[in-house]
């Protein structure tokens, strides 16, 4: 069964999840963002065999280019494997000076449910949006697990007209 919840306004990814509390009966979410379309892989998948395995919060993660890392968050990391890293730190659209990595997140998370007591509390920001990389940081602080995962398939993004545009004519030829 799929429900909707709507935004009035655009608030923020962090204020769209918090929309949902009234829906989500477990511990762990699974949240995927409409705009990165993922292809030849089930990811999700994926990083449900390592929330499984690890007990542990899973964000989706590709490498960009350096000059970027602006357009993302971008996580400070510890690998572990060749394609898992655990998070220390998310840094909502870094200068290229200031990037902790080019490890950037990607619209695949499976979060606790507490990230719902953070939400409800967190103040927006200078552009009035409550951004979920804020309260993910205020958990990594509280010493809970996230795992990033360096996913397997075809990552399209949708956030640019270009992007947009692209991904349109790469799903029309499959």
């Amino acid at each position: 069964m799929i429900k909707f919840v709507y935004q009035n306004s655009p608030l923020g990814t962090g204020d769209a999840v918090l929309r949902c509390k009234r829906l989500i009966k477990s511990k762990h979410f699974l949240m995927l963002l409409p705009d990165d379309i993922i292809i030849n892989s089930n990811c999700s998948s994926a990083m449900l065999k390592m929330h499984s395995q690890y007990k542990s919060s899973v964000i989706a993660s590709k490498k960009v280019k350096s000059n970027d890392v602006s357009r993302w968050g971008i996580f400070k990391l510890k690998k572990f494997n060749k394609n898992n890293f655990w998070i220390n730190d998310v840094v909502e659209k870094p200068s290229i000076k200031s990037a902790p990595s080019n490890y950037a997140v990607i619209g695949r998370y499976i979060l606790p449910y507490k990230i719902f007591d953070i939400l409800k509390n967190q103040k927006p920001t200078q552009n009035g949006e409550i951004h979920i990389t804020d309260a993910i940081k205020k958990l990594i602080y509280k010493k809970e697990k996230f795992i990033g995962h360096v996913f397997a398939g075809t990552y399209l993004d949708c956030g640019t007209m270009k992007g947009y545009i692209n991904s349109t004519i790469k799903i029309s030829k499959i």
